[in-house]
């Protein structure tokens, strides 16, 4: 959510970075309806002191025992008046919030300006591309012989829904505890369990509401499946006042997560990338304003140790102003290496939404020996994402015989198992 005071003292620059994000001016038409919001406040404020001036004449009157009934008559037109003009203020002030609901973040000053992902600008590249002596399959056309079921989860379910079986969901299983371990032990993050369920006000104080209601899934009493546990992790210090945070605030979770994909018809149909139910451990953190853009580089990092660990080849992009999320001020994507399929495929998303979030979910600070609070950065990333880190060991680890090998890292989570053999 944006600031209207701060676009008020400079709008000029708000329009600046909507211009970063190929959208039109939209001051001007924001300013006016904040102007008639506040005009409508004061006239509000005005009707009350006349009101109570009017009230006090009142008793004055009586108590000369001069006839009142002018000013009874004054304050009951003022008494009729007051509720039409509270419900005037009210409907512009709802708009004036509705319409800056919709639009999106504005960029940081080092994201590059670009149309699309084309704009990307690749920053590292980590590891050594396998070379392979014999030509390499696409996981999809690995996945039945290893138990990763499409066309039951498909009978159970419909499109985009897997069922696995035998090694390859154990496997599957030790990569969600891995990650989770690691980003627990190694990396500081507090280890949460949070609701897949949330309400409204959870799935708006991250941004994914009213703009995205159509890429999430709704049950039949109102409440959201969670897309990511961004959601409930970003949303426990909604309406919150924490303390100092001299130390980031730092969660993280393995959860599933559910999607729609409404807008993505006839994307990644073949195999297990994109999934209406998938897994993700997710990273979230909440901080102060100086401390979040060390922190966005720190939980970056920390995804790109699970792919280093699992020595899974990958490249790490800023992306543009024209590929950035809606909520997002910068994004880093890692890219990992998928060899079936020759090319490089997002894993990871890690962004920093500034206060963006945090002024819809009024969540804030109060920094050491100041009275007043201020509002909190938040960050969230994936620290990975399950299947698709899936998707990219059986590419990068798959033997001549159809098997997989399981990374070295693993071996302490699969009871023995070193490699993932065909089951038909």
């Amino acid at each position: 959510m944006h600031d209207i005071r701060s676009i008020r003292e400079n709008p000029q620059a708000f329009d600046a970075g909507l211009a970063r994000r190929g959208l039109a001016p939209l001051s001007s038409e924001l300013l006016a309806i904040d102007e008639r919001a506040r005009a409508l406040t004061t006239e509000v404020q005005s009707v009350l002191a006349q009101r109570n001036e009017a009230s006090k004449a009142i008793g004055a009157a009586k108590a000369r025992r001069d006839d009142p009934t002018d000013l009874m008559a004054e304050v009951a037109a003022l008494k009729e008046r007051l509720p039409q003009i509270e419900a005037e203020q009210k409907a512009v002030a709802e708009e004036l919030t509705a319409r800056l609901a919709t639009i999106p973040n504005l960029p940081a000053a080092d994201v590059p300006r670009g149309a699309d992902e084309t704009g990307n600008v690749e920053q590292k590249r980590w590891g050594t591309l396998r070379e392979f002596a014999f030509a390499p399959k696409e996981h999809a056309d690995m996945a039945p012989a290893l138990g990763m079921d499409f066309e039951t989860g498909t009978r159970l379910s419909g499109a985009r829904f897997t069922f696995l079986r035998g090694g390859i969901a154990r496997l599957h299983r030790a990569l969600a505890q891995f990650m989770l371990d690691r980003h627990v032990t190694q990396n500081g993050y507090v280890e949460c369990n949070p609701p897949v369920l949330v309400g409204d006000s959870a799935m708006y104080g991250t941004d994914k509401l009213p703009k995205f209601a159509e890429d999430s899934f709704r049950t039949t009493d109102g409440r959201w499946l969670i897309p990511t546990s961004e959601v409930s992790l970003t949303a426990s210090v909604a309406d919150r006042i924490l303390g100092d945070l001299a130390e980031p605030m730092r969660m993280t979770a393995h959860t599933l997560c559910f999607r729609s994909e409404a807008g993505a018809a006839g994307r990644d149909t073949r195999g297990f990338i994109r999934q209406h139910q998938f897994e993700k451990v997710e990273l979230v953190t909440v901080c102060r304003p100086e401390d979040s853009d060390a922190e966005h580089e720190r939980m970056t990092s920390c995804a790109e140790g699970i792919l280093e660990a699992l020595a899974l080849p990958y490249r790490r992009l800023l992306l543009c102003t024209g590929d950035m999320g809606f909520g997002a001020r910068r994004t880093f994507d890692l890219e990992v290496w998928l060899p079936g399929q020759n090319a490089y495929r997002e894993i990871s998303s890690c962004s920093t939404t500034g206060d963006f979030q945090a002024r819809r979910m009024n969540a804030r600070y109060r920094p050491a020996g100041e009275k007043g609070t201020r509002f909190v950065h938040t960050l969230n990333g994936s620290g990975l994402a399950v299947g698709r880190t899936l998707v990219a060991v059986m590419e990068n680890y798959q033997q001549e015989d159809g098997s997989v090998a399981v990374p070295e890292a693993l071996h302490p989570y699969m009871g023995g198992l070193t490699v993932v053999e065909p089951t038909k």
